[in-house]
């Protein structure tokens, strides 16, 4: 596992584009086979490596028409999948109507869960509701101890987590074939993740042998270096060295795999950016039609996509994406 002692030296501050220009990569969309939708910013957590800030007192959300204009772009552009987040998006008013609407066009439908809101009055019938859609899971568990969870998350996220793992178990989530639940760890310090494969193992026995539970795969994620986990490396004076990192462990092999290659992202007003990466951090994606309602499904491939320094930790090492390691 790569971490900040093993960055000796300041490296030249190259950008992002300049780094990728260098390995001769043209840098642009490919086939659009996936819409991402960020459908609001409500959560029942606090969660100190959230990118978009969520917490309960957020009240951004999707309305039901941006939603149909969602609907109607997936069809044109013949998209495979209509990946769902948030916040937690199961506490948008219209979230069942959504993933019933695209199941009755049959898109394939992941909804990102942070697990814990399964829990919580007017959500514990989802479970039933996931497995009647064939909805995938990609559900939060940053890492198989209760402390390291407790830490990154809030005190008893760690049990509420597994409880709802249990739930999810019982109604084939995990076991049966087609039911998708994949969890993903991320860092909850500023390093790189560990190889995704052997960590998988270890959730896998670790999660078995003390729980007696089940998940399809693990996804390793990099932190990305906005939002609240930039505010804690400024804090704790780490920043620039969590920098350094990610840039001395550019991998060109990871550029062709990056998740913007292939994907739009929808924020919760209709915004359209190239991850949900650049919608936190308002980097709009260029193109002519800045919002989903007036997209030209023809303008979504093709074009050039809007990147940061923060795209490093996506290019560090094996590579991070919303589904995990790269390479």
């Amino acid at each position: 596992m790569a971490n900040l002692d093993a960055v000796k030296s300041p490296l030249r501050q190259r950008r992002f584009d300049e780094c990728v220009s260098e390995e001769g990569a043209l840098f642009s969309a490919s086939a659009l086979r996936v819409i991402q939708v960020n459908i609001g910013l409500k959560c029942n957590l606090i969660c100190t490596h959230c990118h978009v800030n969520s917490s309960p007192r957020r009240t951004e959300e999707m309305d039901w028409a941006t939603m149909e204009a969602v609907i109607e772009v997936a069809e044109k552009a013949g998209v495979e999948t209509v990946d769902i987040t948030g916040g937690a998006p199961e506490m948008n008013p219209n979230f069942r109507r959504f993933v019933e609407a695209l199941r009755a066009r049959e898109l394939h439908v992941m909804v990102r869960t942070n697990l814990t809101i399964l829990l919580e009055d007017g959500y514990q019938e989802l479970p039933r509701f996931f497995r009647r859609h064939g909805v995938e899971l990609v559900a939060s568990l940053p890492c198989y101890t209760e402390e390291n969870v407790d830490g990154q998350r809030g005190e008893g996220v760690f049990a509420d987590s597994i409880e709802v793992i249990r739930r999810l178990n019982a109604v084939g989530y995990g076991v049966e074939p087609g039911l998708t639940l994949n969890l993903v760890y991320n860092p909850g310090a500023p390093t790189l993740p560990p190889a995704q494969a052997g960590l998988e193992e270890d959730y896998r026995r670790e999660l078995r042998d003390r729980f007696e539970i089940e998940f399809t795969h693990l996804h390793t994620i990099t932190n990305i270096p906005i939002g609240r986990f930039k505010g804690d490396l400024r804090k704790q004076h780490q920043l620039d060295a969590y920098m350094d990192l990610l840039r001395q462990n550019f991998n060109p092999g990871t550029v062709e795999r990056l998740m913007c290659r292939h994907q739009i992202s929808v924020a919760w007003d209709g915004a359209l950016y190239d991850c949900d990466f650049n919608s936190a951090l308002r980097l709009s994606a260029g193109l002519p039609s800045a919002n989903i309602r007036d997209a030209d499904v023809q303008e979504l491939t093709g074009r050039r996509i809007v990147t940061g320094d923060h795209c490093y930790a996506c290019t560090a090492g094996a590579g991070s994406s919303c589904g995990g390691a790269l390479v």
